[in-house]
């Protein structure tokens, strides 16, 4: 049983067949070093597979990673069981120059919900392991799914404790919020806002504000090399998303808050989003097209669970308010605003509608909670959320109205939040339209204190938010016929090794009612 492209089948794909220079009918020279330096990861699955990932990279700080400009042969094998004696799936495949010697592998054929195992070999180098389950069919009896909410990994924010924790957890899938690489160039100290103190930096970014495709590659090259971030990699499945800072803070379709053209722009977003397919396991319809990459998906786990990634980045109007956070003006009630484009509301609200699971989640990146910031007398916003965006936000949750069970999980905010989801004005008393769960950052934001002294004058003012904590880590999700429970996770530092991880809160929502209620 084979699945995956050949080396015919991806020269076709992608349109190199009939004009394969001479070039690239060589054999390229022997590797000299180990090139599975950035391990093995998996990703989009479904009922018969998943794409499978490795990146040869022998020398990370040498020109083309120690490599020659030529396409390197891979093969590869799926097999039911660790030690490979079991072959389910195996084939050959090529990392190309061109996409920075990077293979992509989706793999077919193989049987619903079950664990497989994976691995890639060249020449006599064999790459670690890794392990994905394929979903269940769409049909199928799911008594339980167990997902991990993972992102903002600042690298320089500190270590990434919190992913060993995530390998350690046998779930079925990684949602990955965004915010894998930062743009940002090195600091050596800068203000914690969470503490009020300045701190050193724990690791350094190694070069200045990334722009080419070159300073995207290395600065993933960078954070993929760390140990705890293969790990969880290596454990599961990821659903790859994308925010803002894989390419530059708060840009939104052709703007980058910078005021640069958006001619020259967009070069900077098709450098940023081909090296993020580059290095992320995903389908090859996410590879970027004038620099829109990372396609709306669904995924679907039997009647129990129907899970929607969306892209909240390339189809946005601009950010109102001179997107200054904490701020309020006319603009948040713009009737042409768009957060995500018609085009995939309408696939969104139709999907959920016409076939809706037991649970329905949106996976996406920023904030739906309609919360005050709590920066003024009168009403103030994150203006890079969907509260700035009046009109889409409160269309969307119109349409929606219906489906059962609705959860969001989303980012970006550096912090653990719970509440509720109501319609822009609409009281507290009003049944919520859906459950909001936030899950805090990898490492961006260093060390927090966990509660704030602003929290509760900030909980106060939002009677819908029933929960909030300034800590870095990552959420468990279970979900079952009867409820939804989520586990908010919470490294007790990550400025140093060791840091032990444990659960802050974990909240569950009963199955039928868009309520909150205390689990632990």
């Amino acid at each position: 049983m084979h699945g995956g492209f050949d080396r015919r089948q991806l020269l076709a794909g992608m349109g190199l067949l009939a004009a394969t220079p001479l070039w690239a009918q060589r054999m390229p020279p022997k590797i000299r070093a180990f090139p599975f330096t950035l391990g093995v990861a998996a990703g989009d699955p479904d009922p018969t597979g998943f794409v499978i990932w490795t990146r040869l990279v022998p020398e990370p700080g040498e020109p083309l990673s120690g490599l020659e400009p030529f396409p390197y042969p891979l093969r590869w094998e799926v097999a039911e069981d660790e030690g490979f004696s079991r072959i389910a799936a195996a084939g050959e495949t090529l990392a190309r120059p061109e996409l920075g010697f990077s293979a992509h592998v989706t793999v077919s054929g193989l049987r619903p919900e079950r664990p497989y195992h994976y691995r890639f070999r060249s020449g006599d180098m064999l790459s670690a392991t890794g392990r994905a389950r394929t979903m269940p069919l769409a049909g199928a009896d799911v008594r339980q799914v167990r997902l991990a909410v993972g992102g903002c990994q600042e690298y320089q924010g500190g270590l990434y404790t919190a992913w060993g924790d995530v390998a350690k957890a046998d779930v079925d899938a990684i949602f990955h919020y965004g915010d894998y690489i930062y743009e940002g160039g090195p600091v050596a100290s800068r203000m914690n806002w969470s503490t009020g103190q300045m701190e050193s930096t724990v690791r350094l970014h190694d070069g200045p504000m990334i722009f080419s495709l070159d300073d995207y590659r290395r600065r993933y090259t960078l954070t993929r090399r760390d140990e705890d971030l293969q790990a969880a990699h290596a454990s599961a499945a990821f659903l790859c998303s994308f925010d803002d800072h894989e390419l530059v803070n708060n840009w939104v379709g052709d703007v980058d808050q910078a005021e640069t053209p958006a001619e020259v722009f967009r070069l900077r977003r098709q450098a940023a989003m081909q090296a993020w397919y580059e290095f992320m396991p995903v389908r090859a319809d996410a590879l970027p097209v004038n620099g829109v990459s990372g396609p709306y998906r669904q995924y679907r786990f039997g009647r129990l669970l129907d899970a929607r990634m969306l892209n909240t980045r390339n189809w946005r109007t601009d950010q109102p308010c001179g997107d200054k956070y904490g701020s309020f003006c006319p603009e948040v009630n713009r009737k042409d605003a768009e957060v995500l484009g018609r085009q995939q509301e309408e696939w969104l609200v139709k999907g959920l509608k016409a076939d809706p699971a037991r649970w329905n989640a949106l996976l996406q990146q920023i904030m739906v909670m309609d919360l005050d910031r709590a920066r003024a007398e009168t009403k103030t916003i994150n203006t890079d959320s969907w509260a700035a965006y009046a009109v889409p936000r409160d269309r969307l949750l119109d349409g929606l109205k219906g489906v059962p069970n609705l959860v969001v999980l989303t980012g970006d905010e550096h912090q653990h939040f719970a509440g509720e989801v109501r319609k822009t004005g609409e009281a507290p008393e009003a049944p919520a339209r859906a459950i909001e769960f936030v899950t805090t950052s990898i490492s961006s934001g260093s060390d927090g204190p966990g509660e704030r002294k602003e929290h509760a004058a900030f909980l106060s003012r939002n009677p819908g938010l029933k929960y909030i904590r300034d800590e870095r880590g990552y959420s468990l999700m279970t979900v079952t016929p009867d409820g939804w429970t989520a586990d908010l996770k919470v490294v007790d530092s990550i400025r140093r090794t060791g840091g032990k991880v444990s659960t802050a809160a974990s909240w569950r929502v009963p199955a039928g009612v868009a309520r909150l209620e205390r689990a632990g």
